[in-house]
């Protein structure tokens, strides 16, 4: 399922969320223009086996501290259709988010869900995953795009979500945010429990770090939003 747009205004311009997408977008083109994406990766992912050892293999030739890969990796996507997905499911939720908390609080609270999301990856990985595991990188921004569908959940639950279904052919639905987002959750918790049993199923997706920083939306966005959003237009 892939969300196209929702039914909610917004008070006001975006520009926290378009700046993230910006700032994304750019750090892309840097990746594919430079180096080779893979070397980027390499010296700026974050590395869970850098936190408790011991590491293998492209962990060992990373550029900074693991402190630093927190932040960097954040912003670093894998291909062009990992980040084109990140960005639009952000364009779609963010605004309504941003829209509740403010802009330099959404900010914060963005950076804070990111790190979040990778602190409970990690956690999973040092404590089930191997050596091998834990020296993988993890790049991305959909622990802390996580957080704001967590947020929308709790926010806007009746809102409405024009969505492709790809099943043979395409249909467009549009489903109350409460299913969409309820199903995307379920799907991650379907997919982290089976990449414990077998790792190498995840084909290196971080689903761990998507459930940490959903249910870090959903329970804090309470805590921070000054005002409601918008209702849903109809």
């Amino acid at each position: 399922m892939l969300p196209l747009k929702d039914n909610v205004p917004t008070r006001a311009f975006p520009i926290v969320t378009v700046g993230i997408i910006t700032v994304n977008a750019i750090v892309w083109v840097w990746e594919f223009t430079g180096t080779s994406v893979d070397t980027d990766v390499i010296h700026y992912g974050y590395y869970p086996c850098k936190v408790d050892g011991p590491c293998i293999g492209p962990a060992l030739h990373a550029a900074i501290p693991w402190y630093e890969e927190a932040f960097t990796s954040m912003f670093m996507h894998g291909g062009w259709e990992h980040i084109i997905f990140n960005m639009l499911f952000l364009w779609i939720f963010g605004n309504n988010v941003e829209d509740a908390l403010g802009k330099v609080r959404f900010l914060l609270w963005y950076i804070a869900g990111g790190l979040v999301a990778t602190a409970v990856q990690t956690i999973v990985t040092l404590h089930w995953g191997s050596v091998p595991d834990a020296s993988i990188p993890n790049i991305g921004a959909s622990g802390a795009i996580a957080a704001v569908l967590g947020a929308y959940l709790v926010l806007l639950p009746n809102a409405r979500v024009l969505t492709a279904i790809f099943f043979i052919l395409i249909f467009f639905q549009e489903l109350p945010a409460v299913i969409f987002l309820g199903f995307w959750f379920l799907f991650q918790l379907w997919q982290g429990g089976f990449s414990l049993v077998q790792p190498e199923a995840g084909g290196g997706v971080a689903f761990f770090a998507h459930i940490g920083g959903f249910l870090f939306g959903v329970l804090t966005v309470r805590l921070v939003a000054v005002r409601k959003p918008l209702m849903p237009a109809y």
